[in-house]
């Protein structure tokens, strides 16, 4: 066996920690019947081999803002220095390179108008090297957020995920207003989202009651959640791609649930725009990919079209190792901020927002 795929019980333990990202090792040992070394160890082998990282994520719907699914066209050669700028903002949740590297692709949340405004139509504009920008607000979520792919696996046993999910939050009506010391412990959270009571205390200088009890109550509001980001390769999904459909509106409801049971489907959300879902989807190859094409989406009554990226790479978005980052910030201004890569000349650059 490769040493980096991934046994039996890696995989279990990759899909409780997608159930609870901060459940003890103590209690994971219990329940899949093994010894907490050998929970640790695995846990500790999966960092190394297939880059496990469990981060809290903030949910901004809970707080009354809005995500935005942005994809840029760039020349080639500035890509990857775009697509490292941007995955050191504190806004960006994702950013991924597609189109063979002509194209990036992240996922952003600006806390207000003004700085989605500033973000799409000032620094983008001022980048250089990128000729079109084009933005679409998520406004429905079908799959994604908690309910990550590896929910999917069937790894556990019925009886083990009962045993391993955590109770249901409560989540509320309206939107949450965040405490004061929410911030500092969301934003080590993101780093680190199995971080110790310890480290989340020095970081919010708050009694370790107190952590805990902000840590309850984000969960249970649907405020914090957390994620498994992983290599895809070592469990054998060797095509990663993005399918942006264009659905009839009366079947959009329809066509969004029906993604949402798909074993290939990791994230799924209607937008505004052209095409007005968005999905995100794993495969064993690229036959497996066209399968699923004429398959599954071509048996979906209502979808019209469907344009199918393939993702190259992906770019980690909090506490990452950029190895380009940018050189000068008035000369690249989406990477306000960071240092780094040479200036290259300014192109032509068309915005374009769904709304």
């Amino acid at each position: 066996m490769n040493p980096r795929t991934p046994d039996a019980l890696d995989l279990k333990l990759l899909q409780a920690l997608q159930f609870d990202g901060r459940a003890p090792f103590s209690r994971i040992a219990q329940v899949l019947g093994v010894s907490e070394q050998t929970i640790a160890r695995r846990f500790r082998r999966l960092h190394d081999t297939v880059r496990l990282r469990v981060l809290g994520i903030t949910d901004e719907s809970r707080l009354g803002r809005s995500s935005w699914i942005v994809r840029l066209c760039c020349t080639p050669n500035v890509a990857v220095q775009l697509a490292d700028a941007l995955a050191k903002r504190p806004d960006t949740a994702h950013v991924a390179l597609i189109s063979g590297g002509t194209e990036v692709m992240c996922a952003m949340k600006p806390r207000s108008r003004q700085e989605r405004d500033e973000l799409l139509f000032d620094r983008m504009q001022r980048t250089p090297r990128v000729t079109s920008v084009s933005a679409y607000c998520v406004l429905h979520s079908f799959y994604g957020g908690a309910l990550g792919w590896l929910t999917k696996i069937s790894a556990l046993t019925p009886d083990e995920e009962t045993a391993l999910r955590p109770a249901p939050g409560e989540p509320t009506a309206s939107p949450v207003s965040l405490d004061p010391a929410d911030e500092p412990l969301l934003a080590l959270l993101r780093r680190d989202g199995r971080a110790t009571l310890t480290e989340l205390q020095a970081a919010t200088g708050l009694s370790e009651s107190v952590v805990k009890r902000r840590l309850e109550n984000l969960r249970a509001t649907g405020v914090l959640y957390f994620d498994v980001q992983h290599d895809h390769e070592p469990l054998g999904r060797e095509a990663n791609a993005m399918l942006w459909l264009t659905v009839a509106p009366t079947r959009l409801a329809d066509v969004g649930r029906a993604l949402a049971t798909h074993p290939e489907v990791r994230f799924a959300a209607a937008t505004t725009g052209p095409a007005n879902i968005v999905a995100s989807t794993l495969h064993l190859s690229v036959n497996d990919l066209y399968t699923y094409l004429s398959d599954k989406i071509g048996a979906l009554d209502g979808v019209q079209s469907v344009e199918t990226v393939c993702r190259s790479k992906s770019r980690r978005c909090t506490s990452c190792r950029i190895s380009v980052l940018v050189d000068d910030a008035t000369e690249y201004p989406v990477a306000q901020d960071f240092a780094g890569a040479d200036v290259v000349p300014r192109g032509r650059l068309v915005v374009s927002v769904g709304r």
